[in-house]
């Protein structure tokens, strides 16, 4: 939120959109500077698991969405629309895309849609090959606590989109950009991984 000062938007805190909630650990900081928050999740779990968390936070609610869109929302229904590490783990390039179009269609003029995603992942990684070897594994009988707490692997898929992409389907429609902030991961695992974020207005 000192970013998004800096930036001069959002113009108004009336309200704010937590994409990818899950348990609602942002949803529900954000309540104290919006007077009204909506967590969206994918998974029925999470998204139940955080109303039962949440429910002594006044102004904060959590949808179920499982749709490529965010039809359950008007045009310019949210001043503040956020999300961090969420993105990436959609396996459908046409999917992202989407979602990125209607973050900025749900975007009220003057507010701030801040969004994160990878915009390059090495050749190692693109292989996905802990996923490919903990569905393996899965699919023989192993246990998934055991692939995933022994063995480390994950089934999730990571996905990415350049930068210069990004810009030109921001360009395309009615978000504007305001800035973005790459990093470069180091170290032995994630040499080469390049993560951006995007502050976006309308």
């Amino acid at each position: 939120m000192k970013r998004a000062a800096q930036l001069g938007h959002p113009q108004q805190r009336r309200r704010a959109l937590d994409f990818g909630c899950g348990l609602g650990r942002v949803t529900r900081a954000l309540a104290d500077r919006f007077e009204e928050c909506v967590g969206v999740d994918i998974s029925e779990g999470m998204v139940k698991g955080a109303r039962e968390l949440n429910r002594d936070v006044q102004g904060v609610s959590f949808v179920v969405n499982v749709a490529t869109d965010l039809s359950v929302f008007a045009d310019g229904s949210f001043d503040f629309v956020y999300s961090n590490i969420v993105l990436q783990h959609v396996p459908d390039r046409r999917a992202i895309e989407s979602y990125i179009a209607e973050f900025c269609r749900v975007l009220r003029p003057g507010g701030l849609l801040v969004f994160q995603l990878p915009s390059h992942i090495p050749a190692i990684f693109r292989l996905q090959w802990r996923r490919r070897l903990y569905a393996c594994l899965r699919s023989l009988g192993f246990s998934a606590p055991f692939v995933y707490r022994r063995l480390h692997l994950l089934p999730i898929a990571m996905s990415y989109v350049h930068e210069d992409e990004i810009k030109q389907l921001l360009h395309a429609g009615p978000g504007r950009l305001l800035e973005v902030d790459t990093i470069s991961a180091s170290g032995l695992l994630n040499a080469g991984l390049k993560s951006c974020t995007y502050f976006v207005t309308r």
